[in-house]
């Protein structure tokens, strides 16, 4: 087992300055590094219209434009370069897997992918210029893998395909600017209506009303549908899953028959934590294994998180955090039972 571990990041300010303050930490930190070496030279050759990427921002989220301002600014990076690091616009996926299991008063969700390619970046964000306050993982230091915003709004994504891709944003960014600019699941899936995507996901949605959808995305189409689970292929766009999903409906099986015997969030967070009941997965070097299990609390705000299987959560008030109180916290600390190196060990 290796022990693990992800930092807490808070801030409340405008766009600009919370991409300055990341900029300022990432200054000396692996984060960066680590990436470029996963992407080899492949990033160099990332080609985009800048006009196009700064049209699809200022459209849905201005704001996020501004972050990238002061990322570059902070790291002395030319701006061009910036949009590649930290856009969420364009790049490749790598494959991953990931669970999650809805009640009408929480969402649980286990992140699966290679230790390799997590940040380590657990943020809470308050802006002051505009959008809502929003608490989860980092991605690509600009998007989320999941989340939950001020107004009660969680989310959740999973992998479905990355073939037939096309122009637009990746998972993370969508999941950010979900969680940003909606109030609610209706709000959320019109917007997942109209933003352009790279790749095919599931985005699983839970408000503060209990009304849980799944909307199955993908360039070409998208689909909504009232579900409490979701795994890595889709119900009704079925013409852009994978070949190869038995794992998928395998764990979509185990949820939905555990689904009805769970009476209460921490009963639900043990379905996908704990290691023996057939959802949470050692797969690390086949980018399938579970980094963090988190579970979202719309109705009490507050969310929860493990790094590794068989843990008690971490659990944060972000109803308190809202109303000015700082957290103590500093770092989620954590096992993985992988080789794989992660980024904060």
């Amino acid at each position: 087992m290796t022990k693990v571990f992800s930092d807490i990041i808070q801030f409340r300010g405008n766009h600009y300055e919370f991409g300055y303050m990341q900029g300022e930490l990432l200054k000396d930190s692996p984060v960066l590094p680590n990436r470029r070496k996963q992407w080899d030279s492949r990033w160099r050759h990332f080609l985009f219209e800048e006009r196009e990427v700064h049209a699809a921002f200022s459209q849905f989220a201005p704001g996020i434009w501004e972050e990238i301002h002061g990322l570059a600014d902070a790291l002395s990076m030319d701006f061009q370069d910036a949009i590649k690091e930290f856009g969420g616009y364009y790049y490749e996926y790598g494959r991953s897997g990931c669970s999650i299991f809805t009640d009408s008063d929480y969402l649980v969700r286990n992140y699966d992918n290679d230790p390799i390619s997590y940040e380590g970046r657990y943020v809470l964000y308050q802006p002051t210029d505009q959008g809502y306050a929003f608490i989860g993982p980092s991605m690509q230091i600009t998007g989320r893998t999941d989340g939950m915003n001020e107004k009660g709004l969680a989310m959740g994504y999973n992998f479905v395909n990355r073939k037939k891709s096309d122009d637009g944003f990746l998972c993370n960014m969508v999941g950010r600017i979900v969680l940003e600019t909606c109030a609610t699941v209706e709000e959320a899936a019109l917007l997942l209506k109209e933003i352009p995507h790279r790749h095919s996901f599931s985005y699983v949605l839970l408000d503060q009303t209990g009304v849980s959808v799944v909307a199955e995305v993908s360039p070409r189409n998208v689909s909504i549908r009232e579900a409490n689970v979701c795994t890595n292929h889709f119900e009704q766009l079925t013409e852009e899953n994978r070949y190869q999903m038995d794992d998928s409906i395998r764990r979509q099986q185990v949820l939905e028959t555990q689904a009805g015997h769970e009476s209460n969030p921490y009963e639900g967070y043990r379905l996908l934590n704990d290691t023996d009941n057939g959802i949470f997965s050692k797969k690390y070097g086949a980018w399938a294994g579970t980094i963090h299990t988190t579970a979202y609390l719309p109705k009490d705000r507050k969310a929860w998180i493990a790094l590794g299987g068989d843990r008690r959560p971490l659990i944060l008030d972000f109803e308190k955090w809202l109303q000015g109180e700082k957290l103590h916290f500093t770092k989620i600390r954590g096992e993985l039972d992988a080789a794989n190196g992660f980024i904060n060990a």
